[in-house]
Parts: structure tokens; C-alpha cells; sequence
């Protein structure tokens, strides 16, 4: 690739709109919820002891309910789960998780609109999701979208 002023005009921009969510007040928020969870080594405790029972989980679900554990595990496994859901500094964190999300998924979308209104751009979140007039590709093909 042959770099062309254009092209480091458009790097340049990268740069300046990198910095501008590096220093945005969502990826400050999500940084203290982050370090508030990580910091805190009973919570982590409990994020260690959950993920090795995850490891647990996904072998009883290979055998489902003929597995000799599977009603101890699949009970403990979702007891930890609701501590740790109802845990404030974990809900936090989701919380803020979602709002960067959702902004970068904005972000990418402008970017790709920018570009053609044929690209398109994975977000995780469906309501942004634009390609289909008729409000989503759930439909069968009725809309005839290009999807």
C-alpha cells in the first residue's frame, strides 16, 4: 500500500477520535467501575470461584441431567451467578460496559454510514440495526432486504 496524503489525513483522524474516547467521560466511568470490582479481593474471590464452577457447568451441560452432579451444579451455578448479579460494584460495571458499548457501536456506525450505506457494521445492539426498512431481517425475507 502506497501511502498517500489522504491516507495519513484519515490516520491522523483515527488518532484524534481514539483519543477523544479514551478520554470520554463513558470510558472514565467504566475504568473507576472496573477498578472498583478488581480491586476489591473478595469480589474477585467470588469472579474466580464462579468461573471454575462455569468450567464444572460446561461439562455437566455435555451430559445433561444424566451427569452424576448435574442438579448440585446447576443449582450452585446459579446461585453464585444471582450473588454476583445482585453484587452493586458488578452491576456497576455492567452498567457501564453496556453505555461504552452502545457509544462505540454509535461510533462505528457513523463510520461506516460515511462510507456507503451498503457496509455493514456489527453492533450488539439490535435497535441499531438499520439496514432493513422494515425494522429488522426477522421476518423471513417478506422484506426483501439484501440481508
Amino acid at each position: 500500500m502506497i501511502m498517500t496524503s489522504e491516507w495519513a489525513f484519515i490516520l491522523d483522524e483515527a488518532d484524534v477520535l481514539s483519543s477523544m474516547i479514551l478520554n470520554s467521560e463513558l470510558v472514565a466511568k467504566w475504568q473507576i467501575a472496573h477498578h472498583a470490582v478488581y480491586s476489591d479481593m473478595q469480589l474477585v474471590e467470588k469472579i474466580n470461584a464462579f468461573n471454575r464452577m462455569k468450567e464444572q457447568y460446561e461439562d455437566v451441560q455435555r451430559f445433561g441431567k444424566y451427569h452424576p452432579d448435574y442438579h448440585t451444579i446447576m443449582k450452585e451455578i446459579r446461585k453464585q451467578k444471582r450473588e454476583l448479579d445482585l453484587d452493586e460494584k458488578i452491576a456497576n460495571l455492567k452498567i457501564a460496559e453496556n453505555d461504552l458499548q452502545e457509544m462505540l457501536d454509535e461510533i462505528s456506525l457513523i463510520i461506516g454510514k460515511s462510507v456507503s450505506e451498503a457496509v455493514k457494521v456489527p453492533v450488539s445492539n439490535p435497535f441499531f440495526v438499520t439496514s432493513c426498512s422494515s425494522g429488522g431481517c426477522g421476518s423471513g425475507g417478506s422484506c426483501s432486504c439484501s440481508s
